[in-house]
């Protein structure tokens, strides 16, 4: 039986993160957090979206099972309210000890029984309530509390990546009680058992929130609350130089990083890898004639991504050349089995004119693409463009609809357009929360393709529940090769992780994920 307590975890985050530099800092308490988000969140129910917008300003105020934590080659999972937890040998139970004296900020004791409503709640939303991740927690099978600081899983079968998803960043916990009354509480008030205690809230403005002297983590927090703006991305790097703010911790491109060091110097620091985000254009099925995969097919072979990830990295937080997963992933497909798969020939000329022998075959030659896209400047603005110029050099005309972040989540749940920019962007490499946005309408709530293929569906659940490795990976890559060459969801370019933040702010390390590391628990600012 595998088992992890507070105590070895704590020994192996210290054994990681304890570096010269970062040994000698002391952290100091005190001081208001100033920093940045480009978008606004479209719901403050965590379980409800996939989006940064509501990570970074609403995260801070609650709690998860467990959490992510570290870069890319050192990830691992720690505690949050979980003490400790247990794994059966046969991988079907899940049993976790709960930290005792963890309070809400209205007071009221935390129990096993908001774990289990905050499950319940992801794996059977009651109506009225949407949840991104019910399709990654699908073999949760029952959930039981032997007492007030034990929850026991039941899983249908075996999952292999199901000790990551009880530390998915979108999986806050919330109040059973205040569920019991309202289950769609969460998306009109903030109360959690976070580090950090909602203020206020003012559109199109603001973000405040102060430091829960309740949190049960002491000393942390360090910081006496922090202030978040909603800004342009244009806006991001004259605001810190003026000292409007200190900090964004999504990213920034490489011309703004260059800028941003030119004019700070040492009063920035720089922090830079890969990221588990791509900028993904998916097809509406149900609108004629993306129901053909010739169609489908045309459209991502018109596509020159190699050419595009030299240009556009150089101005843009687009650059890397992959499939489902990042590039470099232990989970992908390897480059020569990539480049034989339409939109990823080397052979721009020879790709576009198999596009337009496809459109023609189709009987579609005048072929005209309603593209739903986001008013973000990175990289949603540019990658818009650059699909509509080269779909524009196999004769497709596209009109460009960029709406705010609400709106764009409202077009795509409603279907309101022909092809829409979106993401694979989740918290960690793994191929059940990867594949969550390339399945059908019928198992994943973010399935903005509409597509009805069972095929994706059944490879996804048999991945899931295979442990062995190697069995698993051949699993993984013959669901990326259908699923790209079906495409319903073609993946353009791979975000590249630049953050910019001001010399003062503390604690605060680079993940592969800008969902991760954001509850600002170990964040302190030295001044």
């Amino acid at each position: 039986m595998r088992r992890a307590t507070s105590l070895a975890l704590a020994l192996s985050a210290a054994a990681l993160m304890t570096t010269p530099a970062a040994a000698a800092d002391t952290p100091k308490r005190g001081g208001i957090l100033k920093f940045a988000s480009v978008a606004e969140p479209p719901t403050t129910d965590c379980h409800g979206t996939t989006t940064f917008a509501m990570i970074h300003p609403v995260v801070p105020q609650y709690s998860t099972l467990l959490k992510a934590v570290g870069p890319h080659d050192k990830t691992r999972i720690e505690g949050d309210l979980a003490e400790s937890w247990e794994i059966s040998p046969d991988g079907l139970t899940y049993t976790f000890k709960l930290r005792r004296g963890v309070k809400w900020h209205d007071g009221s004791p935390f129990s096993s029984a908001d774990i289990k409503a905050t499950y319940d709640r992801i794996v059977n939303p009651p109506e009225g309530v949407v949840s991104s991740r019910k399709a990654v927690h699908q073999d949760i099978q029952q959930i039981t509390t032997p007492d007030d600081f034990t929850v026991v899983f039941k899983l249908k079968q075996p999952n292999g990546s199901m000790i990551l998803h009880f530390a998915s960043p979108f999986n806050c916990v919330y109040s059973a009680a205040k569920l019991a009354k309202d289950p769609t509480y969460p998306s009109k008030e903030v109360m959690g058992t976070g580090a950090f205690k909602f203020v206020e809230y003012v559109k199109g403005s603001h973000w405040v929130a102060t430091r829960f002297e309740d949190y049960w983590d002491k000393p942390r927090p360090y910081l006496d609350g922090f202030r978040l703006f909603f800004v342009r991305g244009t806006a991001v790097v004259a605001g810190m130089q003026g000292g409007q703010f200190d900090a964004e911790f999504r990213g920034r491109t490489p011309q703004e990083r260059d800028q941003l060091v030119a004019a700070m110097k040492d009063k920035v620091t720089v922090q830079e890898g890969p990221w588990t985000t791509n900028i993904l254009l998916s097809f509406n099925t149900e609108h004629k004639p993306f129901d053909d995969v010739r169609v489908r097919q045309a459209l991502t072979l018109a596509i020159d991504r190699w050419g595009g990830s030299e240009s556009l990295g150089k101005v843009s937080l687009i650059k890397g050349v992959s499939g489902v997963f990042r590039p470099g992933s232990p989970y992908s497909i390897t480059q020569d089995e990539l480049k034989q798969i339409p939109g990823f020939w080397p052979d721009i000329n020879k790709s576009r004119e198999e596009a337009k022998r496809l459109l023609k075959e189709a009987g579609v030659t005048n072929l005209k693409v309603k593209l739903l896209n986001r008013t973000i400047a990175q990289p949603f603005t540019p990658a818009g463009i650059f699909a509509i110029d080269q779909w524009r050099r196999i004769g497709v005309e596209t009109e460009h609809v960029q709406v705010e972040t609400k709106l764009w989540y409202d077009g795509m749940e409603s279907g309101n357009f022909d092809v829409c920019v979106q993401n694979i962007s989740d918290f960690t490499d793994d191929p059940n929360a990867q594949f969550n946005t390339l399945l059908s309408k019928k198992v994943s709530a973010i399935a903005y393709s509409r597509h009805t293929d069972t095929k994706i569906d059944e490879l996804y659940t048999l991945q899931s529940g295979t442990v062995d490795p190697a069995a698993r990976l051949k699993i993984v890559n013959e669901l990326e090769k259908h699923a790209l060459t079906q495409a319903y969801n073609i993946p353009l370019l791979w975000y590249q992780r630049i953050v910019v933040n001001n010399a003062k702010v503390k604690g605060w390390e680079l993940t592969p994920s800008h969902f991760t590391g954001q509850q600002l628990t170990h964040v302190w600012l030295d001044e």
